[in-house]
């Protein structure tokens, strides 16, 4: 239905890259949802009411706040394809992750009311009514819930949307707590324990859970979160297509949001090339960047000796030793200089967050590397760390 829909109503609806096709999407599957989520409200509500069962009211009110969710997705998708302006340089991209973290505070607001009013049940529980139509319509929802996954699954795939996805979550998290209540609904045909109130409680806890998840999913993207190693692996090899450039290190991926991202790196080029040559190269790879992966890019250019036979084999001790010390740190910009008159090899080392010994201590044990091989070569180390 979706895809039909996407086809009426979105021009160009197979270019996902496109921020007002992303956008579209985002509008088409919030008001789609709002449609059947009103339903579901409606339908469960009513014979909630029927049944006087409090489990099947608090799922009714979960598909009340799904539309909420969905109004708040809508206008998160808007406001995500402002123009860049004045004020706001890099776009307005994070509105879309500002929208998803909405809809998460407004699942745990509902959690936790559901779960209270679910406790205060138990003191005074009301008997629930047997009632085969509710089972049905819980099991129709059940249904209609799984589509609600399935379309906002897939589109947030074909168009990278932590908004869409949470929406997705949600929708999971509704069919296990809906299938709770038909449990609840099955058992209260032989007990006359408050099964209802303890089902209630079970079905807050799946909505707490759920919106946890999609908070944690969304403040990610807010706060700065690491790129994939895929898609660094992917940036390095576009640069290294580029000739002369030997080496790529310091990436750094900050993202505004879908088609708002800015690539920083450092490259290694020969330093007895032309600069001009070099310069040339450089802005090619950066064109060449931009293009593929939708992103701003700039390379900052270190001039690498390739041709010093000393400093080649100071860089095959360091590759072969300092992963000895932990097989995640990476050295990176090795070159040689004379400072005060004395031989002084300069090098960077990456260092993972999880590395036990301090910068002090790893500094002294690289220092020991150089020193084994050459006692009258000066050290010069940063030791930085990780962008993915």
């Amino acid at each position: 239905m979706i895809e039909l829909l996407a086809k009426i109503f979105i021009k160009d609806y197979k270019n996902y890259s496109d921020s007002r096709v992303r956008s579209k999407y985002g509008e088409l599957c919030g008001i789609f949802g709002i449609f059947l989520n009103i339903i579901l409200f409606t339908l469960k509500f009513v014979f909630g009411l029927i049944a006087s069962s409090v489990s099947m009211i608090g799922d009714a009110f979960n598909n009340l706040s799904d539309v909420a969710s969905s109004l708040v997705q809508l206008i998160g998708f808007k406001f995500s394809v402002k123009k860049p302006d004045k004020r706001h340089p890099f776009g307005h991209g994070r509105y879309e992750y500002i929208a998803g973290l909405t809809i998460s505070f407004l699942i745990l607001y509902l959690g936790i009311e559901l779960i209270k009013s679910s406790v205060k049940s138990f003191s005074n529980p009301t008997p629930v009514k047997n009632n085969i139509v509710s089972i049905i319509v819980l099991c129709l929802s059940i249904l209609i819930k799984f589509y609600i996954y399935f379309y906002n699954h897939k589109i947030a795939k074909k168009i990278n949307s932590v908004t869409l996805e949470a929406t997705a979550k949600d929708s999971l998290s509704d069919m296990i707590s809906t299938f709770v209540v038909i449990i609840s609904f099955v058992c209260s045909f032989f007990t006359t324990l408050p099964i209802d109130s303890l089902a209630g409680i079970i079905v807050g806890l799946f909505i707490l859970k759920t919106g946890y998840g999609s908070a944690r999913d969304t403040i990610d993207p807010l706060i700065g979160i690491a790129p994939s190693r895929q898609f660094v692996e992917e940036v390095e090899k576009e640069v290294l297509r580029h000739a002369p450039i030997v080496g790529v290190h310091d990436l750094i991926v900050h993202d505004y949001g879908a088609e708002r991202k800015m690539i920083c790196m450092d490259v290694e080029v020969p330093g007895n090339m032309n600069v001009f040559e070099l310069h040339h190269a450089i802005d090619s790879a950066e064109k060449d960047v931009s293009q593929k992966f939708n992103c701003s890019t700039v390379i900052h250019m270190d001039p690498v000796d390739v041709n010093d036979l000393q400093l080649n084999d100071f860089k095959d001790l360091l590759y072969k030793e300092v992963p000895k010390i932990n097989p995640n740190l990476k050295v990176h910009d090795v070159r040689m200089a004379f400072c005060k008159n004395a031989p002084t090899l300069i090098f960077e080392v990456e260092r993972p967050f999880q590395l036990e010994i301090d910068d002090e201590e790893l500094i002294k044990k690289l220092k020991e590397i150089v020193a084994k091989k050459n006692p009258a070569i000066e050290c010069s180390i940063t030791i930085d760390l990780p962008f993915v």
